[in-house]
């Protein structure tokens, strides 16, 4: 089942398979996605803490405190082909290309997002991720560094989680201000709707597509909220102060 929404002049989302959307579109400023990996992540992960020991000796206990249940991301059960979008825009950023780089031209920048900030290096989550990078002047790495491991973050702090592997609004906009004059940003796999977020923060045109309805639902409504959330007006320039002209 397709669906589109036209939230506002510039801003298109589709529900569908972007296989079969893309082709319709045309080619846009820039792509910016968080796509499929490929690696059948597992997307139910029960929550446990440890119960305190009961006598000298025991082996300490857990409890399920909640259960994490997400809807499993379409397309992850199978090696990601990244070929489909290369024509589609001269820049792109795609996360989590680590995965599927020997399917992707060499590229001399990638990004790098540091989500520990140097702290918890021994959970189970991972200390960065790698985006493949394209259009950009720079022959090196270039770093963003933001805490984001559970409960541990800085921003959107308090948010409910509302997708497995949604990505900070931060972090897209970092990524979208390295292409100051790409207008138009298409995203694939919008999933929450992450980077529709930042492109509307941005100033930005937004084409985002997903497949499956929850998250299309979700990122209809984060995109719509931040398009009526006020603006500050831009404040306008001063004029400058006219030469002080002392007497002669």
């Amino acid at each position: 089942m397709s669906r589109v929404e036209h939230l506002a002049e510039g801003v298109t989302l589709y529900l569908g398979d972007c296989r079969e959307i893309l082709p319709t579109l045309g080619k846009v400023d820039a792509v910016v996605t968080d796509p499929p990996y490929g690696i059948n992540y597992e997307t139910y992960k029960p929550s446990r803490i440890s119960r305190p020991y009961t006598k000298a000796g025991d082996v300490p206990r857990t409890a399920i405190t909640k259960d994490h249940r997400f809807e499993k991301i379409v397309g992850d059960d199978k090696p990601f082909d990244p070929t489909e979008l290369l024509p589609l825009a001269c820049s792109m950023v795609l996360w989590g290309a680590n995965h599927y780089a020997a399917r992707l031209p060499d590229s001399a920048c990638w990004f790098a997002w540091d989500k520990k900030v140097g702290k918890a290096a021994d959970s189970s989550i991972g200390d960065c991720e790698l985006a493949w990078t394209r259009g950009l002047p720079f022959v090196t790495v270039r770093c963003f560094r933001h805490m984001w491991a559970g409960f541990q973050r800085d921003s959107q702090v308090g948010d409910q989680r509302l997708h497995p592997t949604e990505k900070p609004i931060a972090l897209m906009q970092w990524c979208l201000e390295f292409f100051p004059d790409a207008n138009t940003i298409l995203d694939p796999f919008m999933g929450s709707g992450t980077t529709g977020v930042a492109c509307v923060n941005l100033g930005r045109k937004f084409i985002g597509i997903e497949i499956e309805p929850k998250y299309f639902d979700i990122a209809c409504r984060r995109i719509d909220a931040e398009l009526r959330a006020p603006r500050l007006a831009l404040e306008e320039p001063k004029p400058k102060p006219e030469p002080l002209m002392l007497p002669i």
